[in-house]
């Protein structure tokens, strides 16, 4: 009989003792640190050559601290998760969502009688649309804590579907962090690594283009042959029984919505309209940016303009279009915020609270009862965010214990009388190990790219090389390292078991990492623009 799998709280907790039990076993040490400027933002980097050792911090009673600290380190994505499942509770109640997937699948249901569709599958069709458009956001602007919303809108369209949940966070999580690992012009990543390495902005862009749809091809093409042995058998999936709460919190009937559109969604309407002119006349341009490249756009009037026009065409249907509307249009000011004006979590969280406020007035709800919906969706997505807090506390016995500087350079050290396939290769191990330490790319790359760029020149490597083996090192064990609190965040959104998800994906992180190191070997091969 198989031993039953601890609970994901239980093996967080193992890590948690690994990392201490490390504490005793690796020396302390330190790097010394300056600041400067990259791309005009200030980052802290490692003065190079300035390793040295010291006492290391042995973690015994702090594990449990850990557990505290670890909850303060994951605040803000705690809270986004929070209020994120707090807003779509009010308008999952408002049975919007299930009015939308229901003609959604009349629509492609229709599809089939095309044969150029029937032939292709409108299913496949579908899901390559919205991976390709995830993947491009993660190339583009480094998409990931975004991607946790976005979670709770796909699993259930994934279920109605056919698939399971897992096909729902590839649509959106896996889709964004294949994009963000073979970004082309994430400025948080690519940006502040070739920064730092003193070579130009986004040099390399064409290599780093085919890379990105040659990865995506073998993305895809993943999670199609997933989907269509789901699909003729649900019971094959990993978490086939854990998807019925999917299949009873949609399983109403659509014929069942009393569509009707009440004096209250008019004025929710008003309200909004009134509140995006007094922005379109504040903010009448937007510098809209995109990598290196740069426009200045009247995007919140042409917005305005558009939510006037579709908020009618919606209202005159049915109220439940209207809310699907301001989810629509959140999602284009989440775009807009991101890419115009800087935001992150707290701008977004707060993005979606007043979606989920306003969808409950434009459904005629009181402001109690509103308030009862909201409490409703943070007990329920309450677990997710206990686990974001608990996975937290890896990093802080980590780093309480003074390893990760010596982690760093034991690793660097390691690639010394190495070729430059050999070192490349070396390099893209050492960023995939450390990925797991520090899953920030920002804080990964002012960590690393000190100490390999001028080692790189040492071994006649190209820096842009040394780049972008920090670029897929960084990227692809995003989907499986447990210290990352946005793929926990995203998990428990969709109420999979991050053991399962391991057993799932393991393969599939195997053929990512065997095709990122086949793609590094051109860059010290062959002459590439940019390299």
């Amino acid at each position: 009989m198989l031993k039953k799998v601890p609970h994901t709280y239980v093996i967080i907790f193992y890590i948690i003792m690994i990392a201490a039990l490390l504490t005793w076993i690796i020396p302390g040490g330190a790097y010394d640190r300056q600041t400067i400027v990259v791309n005009g933002v200030e980052r802290t980097v490692i003065v190079e050559d300035s390793f040295h050792y010291m006492d290391s911090h042995r973690q015994t009673w702090q594990v449990f601290a850990a557990l505290f600290r670890g909850f303060e380190r994951q605040a803000g994505i705690i809270v986004f998760i929070l209020m994120i499942g707090g807003a779509f509770w009010i308008m999952n109640q408002s049975r919007a969502i299930d009015a939308g997937i229901a003609s959604f699948l009349r629509r492609t249901a229709r599809w089939e009688k095309v044969w150029f569709f029937r032939k292709l599958g409108v299913n496949n069709l579908i899901i390559v649309m919205v991976m390709l458009l995830f993947s491009v956001f993660g190339a583009v602007f480094g998409m990931s804590e975004e991607t946790i919303a976005f979670v709770i809108i796909l699993v259930p369209l994934a279920i109605s579907m056919g698939y399971d949940s897992i096909v729902g966070v590839c649509m959106v999580y896996v889709a964004a962090h294949v994009g963000f690992a073979a970004a082309v012009l994430n400025p948080f990543t690519i940006g502040i690594a070739q920064g730092i390495a003193d070579i130009p902005l986004f040099s390399g862009f064409e290599y780093r283009l085919f890379c990105w749809v040659v990865i995506n091809a073998v993305a895809i093409s993943w999670v199609l042959r997933y989907a269509g042995r789901i699909r003729k058998r649900p019971q094959r999936s990993p978490v086939y029984q854990l998807d019925e709460y999917w299949r009873k919190r949609g399983g109403t009937d659509p014929d069942s919505i009393r569509y009707e559109t009440s004096r209250s969604a008019w004025l929710v309407f008003m309200v909004i309209l009134a509140a995006l002119t007094v922005f379109s006349w504040l903010n009448p341009m937007t510098e809209m940016k995109i990598g290196h490249w740069t426009s200045i756009l009247p995007m919140v009037p042409v917005s305005t303009a558009l939510f006037l026009v579709t908020g009618v065409i919606t209202l005159r249907r049915s109220a439940h279009f209207f809310v699907l509307n301001l989810l629509g249009f959140t999602i284009l000011f989440l775009i807009i915020g991101v890419m115009g004006y800087g935001w992150y979590i707290g701008e977004i969280a707060t993005l979606f609270f007043a979606m989920g406020i306003f969808s409950g007035l434009a459904m005629s709800h009181s402001p109690t009862n509103i308030t009862r919906m909201f409490i409703e969706g943070v007990k329920d997505i309450l677990p997710a965010a206990l686990v974001v807090g608990l996975a937290g506390g890896i990093l802080v016995v980590l780093e309480d214990g003074r390893i990760i500087d010596t982690i760093l350079y034991r690793v660097s050290r390691s690639m010394e009388g190495l070729g430059k396939t050999g070192t490349v290769g070396v390099m893209y191990g050492i960023q995939t190990i450390i990925n797991i330490i520090i899953p920030s790319g920002s804080a990964k790359a002012a960590l690393t790219m000190p100490v390999m760029a001028p080692f790189s020149d040492l071994v006649g490597l190209s820096r842009q090389a040394t780049v972008m083996a920090f670029q897929f090192g960084d990227g692809f064990t995003n989907m499986i390292t447990p210290t990352s609190g946005v793929l926990i965040g995203a998990l428990g959104v969709a109420r999979i078991p991050y053991d399962r998800w391991v057993r799932w994906i393991w393969p599939f992180m195997l053929i990512l990492m065997a095709l990122g190191f086949l793609l590094l070997i051109p860059t010290v091969t062959m002459e590439l623009n940019g390299f």
